[in-house]
């Protein structure tokens, strides 16, 4: 069987009508050729199929052409049912494909796995680094930033750490669930809040008691950490600690789910005797029993714009922010 041999760099000249020198400066990222030449080269390079040289490339423009996603989770969590991450690296990746770079992903969920992504950072394997979510006031991405290298993290950094983020309107998207169910007459209204060592967790509770407060009404508060079954276990304890509940808002849809497994458990009617939000818009959402009411938010869009902040970095280039929100709203379906 016939293969077809592979496009070389003088194939490329031949058919653009220039030098293999030119090509090579072209195809190895160099502005000092003129727009027109630039354009017949990348057509050239299309038409044939040409593969350039990554490390050739690599030492003309001192650069790898690939970009971390770091994961500050375990393993398990990261590839469990929670739809956040999938979602996340989804955008990154369809980002980073556009600008022809290779995404890497890594995971720190050990002290010796957070040492091995420092070293492999600083030591130049990768362009830039962006965050999926950061716990606490977790010292790797400032750590970066200090070695010179360029950080964008998905969610505000909490503690002194001055770091580029992208992020949603959590405050935002809460105080609107809380205003929805007021409206609805509601007024023993609890939530299941996130991780309180987390950005996402923080200001969402913040949100609830803000708004509950304005309300004039009193809060009624259980700690999860996003998964079903923490949800399920503090709908019960919200439960056993007052009966009367007649709402409740969960700081993601993989917890409310667990809310309304729990309420039906219990015999509590969804949404006539218990209302439920949630925060996610997952598609569980739509299929849950009753559909869930929840807060949007663009997870895939956020990856696109964490992408696209790193590359801003890594080139110098366009305006950048140091902190990017984008917006959240409300989808109202049957569960309230």
């Amino acid at each position: 069987m016939m293969t077809r041999d592979r496009p070389t760099l003088e194939a490329v000249a031949r058919r653009a009508g220039v030098s293999r020198a030119t090509v090579s400066r072209v195809v190895n990222g160099s502005t000092s050729v003129a727009a027109g030449i630039r354009e017949a080269v990348h057509r050239a390079v299309d038409e044939l199929g040409y593969v350039p040289n990554q490390a050739a490339r690599s030492l003309v423009t001192q650069r790898t052409e690939s970009v971390a996603l770091i994961v500050p989770e375990t393993a398990n969590r990261v590839f469990s049912d929670d739809l956040f991450f999938p979602a996340i690296i989804r955008g990154v990746g369809a980002e980073l494909e556009a600008a022809d770079k290779q995404l890497v992903l890594m995971m720190t969920g050990s002290a010796k796995s957070h040492d091995r992504v420092e070293r492999y950072a600083a030591a130049g394997h990768v362009d830039g680094v962006m965050f999926a979510s950061v716990h606490g006031s977790d010292p790797l991405p400032g750590a970066l930033v200090r070695l010179g290298v360029p950080v964008v993290c998905s969610g505000r950094p909490i503690g002194g750490t001055t770091v580029p983020y992208v992020d949603v309107d959590h405050f935002g998207g809460v105080a609107h669930a809380v205003r929805h169910l007021v409206a609805l007459g509601r007024r023993r209204i609890a939530t299941i809040a996130g991780p309180q060592d987390m950005v996402a967790g923080i200001d969402r509770l913040a949100g609830y008691r803000s708004t509950l407060a304005n309300a004039g009404l009193a809060e009624h508060v259980a700690i999860g950490d996003f998964t079903r079954e923490s949800g399920i276990a503090a709908m019960k304890s919200l439960l056993a600690g007052d009966p009367a509940l007649d709402a409740v808002f969960a700081a993601s849809d993989m917890m409310a789910h667990g809310a309304l497994l729990a309420l039906r458990d219990a015999g509590r009617r969804v949404p006539d005797d218990v209302a439920v939000i949630g925060f996610d818009d997952f598609e569980i959402s739509r299929y849950s029993e009753p559909p869930l009411t929840t807060v949007r938010q663009p997870i895939v869009d956020a990856g696109r714009t964490l992408a696209r902040q790193v590359l801003g970095l890594i080139d110098g280039s366009g305006e950048l922010s140091d902190a990017v929100i984008l917006p959240t709203e409300l989808v109202v379906r049957e569960s309230a």
